[in-house]
C-alpha cells in the first residue's frame, strides 16, 4: 500500500458532433473538456475511511473493520466485476442506504464503494483513507461529472494499492499512466459509472480517461491522433431536460417521417465525419485561419439539423444568437432541450469581444466559462503544481 498523498484529476467531456444521430449507429466527436474534477488521497492508520465530496454537501466515513467483516463474496468474480441489480441492493445495505434510495449523491457513494471494496480487497487488510473529491463541472448538465469522478476514484485506488505504478517522479508538475494502465482505469471507472446510470455507453469514461478527442459509433471508441486544442466558451442554460424523453422524442419523429429524418441523421453523421478531416488537417500541419471558417459553418449547419429533430429550446436560440450577435457561432452539445451549449472562440479574436459575449450570455441568467477542448486525460500531480482554489477546495477552505 503506498503510503503517499495522490492527487489526480480528470477532465469532463462534450460532444462536439453527432448527438441524437449515434443512438441511430451514426458517428460522434466527444472532446475532453477542461474544467476537471480534482481527487486527494490520504492514507493514514486511524481504522476510518472517510469520503468528501463538497461540491455535493456528502461528507461519510466507514470503520474499516466493520467493512472488513462484510461478506462481499459478491464482488469476487473475475478481474473487472460487473455489479447486477441485486448486488447494487447488498452495496446499498453495506452503505445504509433505504432500498429505494435512487438520487446521484447516494449514487456517487455506492460508486464509491463499490470501487473501494472491490480494488482494495486484494490487500491484506482494507486500507484506512481520506478522499476528498472537488470539481469545476456542474453536476447533471450532460458534461460527464460522474465518469470524472469514477475515473479519478479508480486511477488513485488502483495506484494506492499499488495495482498500477504512480509514474509521478521526483521534480514533474504532473505525470500519466502509460497505456495499458489507463485501459485498467478505464475498465474500473466504466464499472463505477454502471452504478450511477445502469446502462452508461462508456464514451464519457474513455473521454475522461484518454483525453483529447474520441470517435464513437456504434460502441466502437477511438481516439483521434494528437487533435488540436480548441477554445470554446461552455454555456449552462441551467434549463433541466431528460435525455431519455429527448431521444424517444427523436425516434418517434423518425418513424412519424422516416424520408425526413433518416437523412438529417445521415447528413449530421457527414458533419462529424468532414469535422474528424479538418481536425485531423490542423494536426498535421498548423492551423490555419480556413479550417476555424469550416468548423463555424460545421456548428452552424449542425445546430440547425438538431432544431428540425425537435431537440432545440428557446434558451438554445438565445444563446446562438446572443454569440451570432458577435460574430460567433454556437451549437447545442449534449441531448439539448436546454443543458449546455459550446461557442467555438477562433485564435484570433480581441479579449473585449469575447467578455461582451460572455456578458450578454451571463445576462441571460446563463453559467459561462472560457475554456478549451482536447484536454489531457487523467492525471496525477505534485501538490505545488495544482492552482491555490483546487488546494483550498480539496482541503476544505
Amino acid at each position: 500500500m503506498l503510503s503517499e498523498d495522490l492527487l489526480v484529476s480528470a477532465p469532463g467531456k462534450v460532444i462536439l458532433h453527432g448527438e441524437h444521430a449515434v443512438v441511430h449507429g451514426k458517428v460522434a466527436l466527444a472532446v475532453a473538456l477542461n474544467l476537471r474534477t480534482f481527487l486527494r488521497l490520504q492514507p493514514h492508520s486511524s481504522g476510518k475511511v472517510n469520503l468528501n465530496l463538497p461540491n455535493v454537501g456528502i461528507k461519510r466515513a466507514w470503520d474499516v473493520a466493520r467493512l472488513q467483516l462484510l461478506d462481499v463474496s459478491f464482488l469476487e468474480q473475475g478481474d473487472v466485476t460487473t455489479l447486477t441489480p441485486e448486488q447494487v441492493e447488498k452495496l446499498k445495505e453495506v452503505a445504509g442506504f433505504a432500498k429505494d434510495c435512487a438520487d446521484q449523491k447516494h449514487l456517487a457513494v455506492l460508486a464509491f464503494l463499490y470501487l473501494y471494496l472491490s480494488i482494495c480487497r486484494k490487500q491484506r487488510a482494507l486500507p484506512s483513507l481520506d478522499i476528498v473529491v472537488w470539481s469545476e463541472l456542474p453536476t447533471g448538465a450532460g458534461l460527464g461529472s460522474s465518469a470524472a469522478y469514477c475515473v479519478c476514484l479508480a486511477a488513485a485506488l488502483l495506484t494506492a494499492c499499488e495495482e498500477i505504478a504512480n509514474p509521478l517522479k521526483d521534480g514533474e508538475p504532473t505525470s500519466r499512466w502509460t497505456a495499458e494502465d489507463l485501459e485498467l482505469i478505464n475498465k474500473w471507472a466504466f464499472q463505477g459509472e454502471r452504478v450511477i446510470h445502469g446502462n452508461p455507453s462508456g464514451v464519457d469514461n474513455a473521454v475522461s480517461t484518454w483525453g483529447g478527442v474520441l470517435r464513437y459509433q456504434q460502441g466502437k471508441i477511438s481516439p483521434l491522433k494528437r487533435p488540436p486544442a480548441l477554445k470554446i466558451l461552455l454555456t449552462n442554460t441551467k434549463v433541466p431536460r431528460s435525455t431519455k424523453t429527448l431521444v424517444a422524442s427523436v425516434q418517434n419523429r423518425l418513424l412519424k417521417f422516416p424520408e425526413i429524418v433518416a437523412p438529417l441523421l445521415t447528413s449530421i453523421d457527414a458533419i462529424s465525419l468532414e469535422c474528424e478531416r479538418v481536425l485531423g488537417e490542423m494536426a498535421a500541419a498548423a492551423p490555419a485561419p480556413e479550417h476555424y471558417l469550416v468548423l463555424e459553418e460545421l456548428i452552424d449547419m449542425n445546430q440547425h439539423h438538431l432544431n428540425a429533430l425537435g431537440v432545440g429550446h428557446a434558451s438554445l436560440d438565445r444563446l446562438c444568437q446572443a454569440s451570432m450577435a458577435h460574430g460567433l457561432h454556437s451549437k447545442l452539445t449534449g441531448a439539448g432541450g436546454g443543458g449546455c451549449g459550446i461557442t467555438l472562440l477562433r485564435p484570433d479574436l480581441e479579449g473585449p469581444e469575447v467578455e461582451a459575449t460572455k456578458q450578454a450570455l451571463t445576462s441571460y441568467g446563463f453559467d459561462c466559462w472560457e475554456t478549451s477542448v482536447g484536454a489531457p486525460g487523467v492525471s496525477v500531480h505534485a501538490a505545488a503544481s495544482l492552482d491555490t482554489a483546487v488546494r483550498q477546495a480539496l482541503d476544505g477552505l
